[in-house]
């Protein structure tokens, strides 16, 4: 089921042909009646563009609990510096992502832009990790948070009972796979209000903090650095923290061949999305710290919800309704964007044919979008899924730091490649040095969930020369699998792309 990939180099058109070269059809193609070529539609304007990356970035956490970074920083200025450094280093990686994104033109995020430069076999152990653990982890744990949230109104005076939050979590997945099943169209209007739930939700809890403000609430910010002296060693855990929250700035980059006019829409989306994350997410802890003191926050599993419940009274049931819908809109915007990771991996080799497949009439990534619903409802039943998500945190930011690394490396090795967006060379430098070096402190700040990630990240290896480079498989496995992706593209109704539209 998995094909033997095109041995990667560096080629002069900018970027990798795979086994289908993913080009889609200009405006002036003309396709005689019936015979539309069935491809992926540049339906992903400007405005849809901000809505995915503000609408996947803003998720739980803010929301939630934010007291990781205060924990690890160890005073209340030192947590506001923290939150204010992610958002500039998430910044400076997302600018180096518009810059591969705006000259490498597929879609595919890391994953193509480490096949670009490091070849094939780092990017199959990237998008095998992603595709088997990360994703499916990361949208059950987004998952029980829009479950729990979307019932708290319902469970006031008790407990909400653990199979009735997995219950309504299954559901949500469901229903967001559905309509990135269904209509591209659809999946980004429905992004596009939820992005605005999710700036609305932010905006209850600044402005009250504002006007705390105003009235004189600032005993919490007095010796704002003084508390714990900040350990080297938590360190890294801060930078997870602040990193994780603002962590979706490169789902752009995954769409890339569906993004109108990329070469100004990508970076101008990036801009736009991070300066108003970033002031959003500063001034949201500045609200937070005008009426709970540095204890109080470490003691609360929903800080938003705490804060809430002491200003904004009755009103404050709504807040459980805004962090669900934020939810929502990270679940919604992960499984739009990632589907077309494994798309393009199909596309390659590296992952199943069928995966490469798009459905014949709404013209959506079918199998690449439902592929992740048994292997998440897995995660959601399984055990712990944090623990899980830790292992693998430092292998996101290993890549990460990887990835911009290639860009300087391409900047040397390709000094004449077309970059319609041109970053200075010490954003991409400062990023991929910061990455790499947590992930290497890491190593000695948690030494177990570092090296349990590494292990899971090395199953990857013996995979590849598996499934990958070994070509001599039996006669009666190779006719499996075919008859498999057979009756899976008639089940489905997909077919490869490029293909005539029956």
């Amino acid at each position: 089921m998995v094909r033997k990939p095109v041995v990667a180099t560096i080629s002069k058109g900018g970027y990798l042909p795979g086994n289908v070269s993913g080009k889609l059809p200009s405006m002036g193609d003309q396709e005689p009646p019936g015979q539309e070529k069935v491809v992926l539609k540049k339906k992903i304007t400007l405005l849809r563009g901000v809505s995915i990356i503000i609408g996947t970035v803003i998720g739980s956490g803010i929301f939630i609990s934010p007291k990781g970074i205060l924990q690890n920083t160890g005073s209340v200025g030192m947590s506001l510096v923290f939150w204010s450094a992610c958002g500039v280093l998430s910044l400076f990686g997302a600018l180096s992502y518009a810059e591969l994104g705006t000259s490498i033109k597929k879609s595919g995020g890391h994953y193509t832009y480490i096949l670009e430069v490091f070849g094939p076999l780092l990017a199959f152990v990237r998008v095998w990790v992603e595709l088997l653990i990360i994703r499916p982890g990361a949208t059950a744990v987004i998952s029980l948070a829009f479950g729990r949230y979307i019932l708290e109104p319902f469970f006031v005076q008790c407990e909400i009972p653990e199979l009735a939050i997995k219950l309504v979590t299954a559901v949500g997945i469901t229903v967001v796979m559905v309509l990135n099943s269904m209509s591209v169209s659809w999946s980004a209007r429905i992004q596009i209000f939820l992005t605005f739930c999710k700036l609305t939700a932010i905006l209850i809890i600044i402005v009250p903090g504002v006007i705390q403000l105003i009235k004189g609430h600032t005993q919490h910010f007095e010796n704002a650095f003084s508390g714990r002296d900040t350990n080297l060693m938590g360190l890294p855990l801060a930078f997870y923290y602040g990193m994780y929250a603002y962590a979706g700035w490169f789902y752009l980059n995954f769409i890339t061949e569906e993004v109108e006019n990329p070469e100004k829409n990508i970076p101008l989306a990036i801009c736009i999305s991070m300066a108003i994350i970033t002031v959003g997410y500063v001034l949201t802890n500045v609200a937070y710290f005008t009426t709970i003191s540095a204890e109080e926050l470490l003691l609360s599993n929903a800080v938003a919800v705490t804060f809430s419940e002491r200003l904004l009274g009755n009103f404050s049931l709504a807040v459980p309704i805004f962090v669900a819908l934020s939810c929502f809109g990270s679940m919604n915007g992960g499984v739009f964007a990632v589907s077309r990771l494994f798309y393009v991996a199909s596309r390659e080799g590296h992952l199943p044919e069928i995966l490469s497949m798009i459905h014949v009439h709404k013209h959506t990534p079918l199998p690449a979008v439902i592929v992740l619903h048994p292997l998440t409802m897995i995660m959601l039943f399984s055990g712990d899924l944090y623990s899980l998500l830790n292992f693998l945190s430092f292998a996101r930011w290993l890549f990460m730091g990887l990835v911009v690394a290639g860009l300087i490396y391409l900047r040397y090795k390709r000094p004449d490649m077309h970059r319609p967006f041109k970053v200075p060379l010490f954003i991409p430098a400062l990023f991929s040095f910061t990455c790499l070096f947590m992930v290497i402190l890491s190593l000695y700040s948690d030494p177990f969930s570092t090296g349990m990630g590494f292990l899971i990240t090395l199953t990857g290896v013996p995979a590849y020369y598996l499934f990958i480079v070994w070509d001599k498989k039996p006669k009666w496995f190779r006719q499996l699998s075919d008859r498999i992706t057979r009756t899976l593209q008639i089940i489905l109704e997909v077919v490869p792309e490029d293909s005539k539209e029956l």
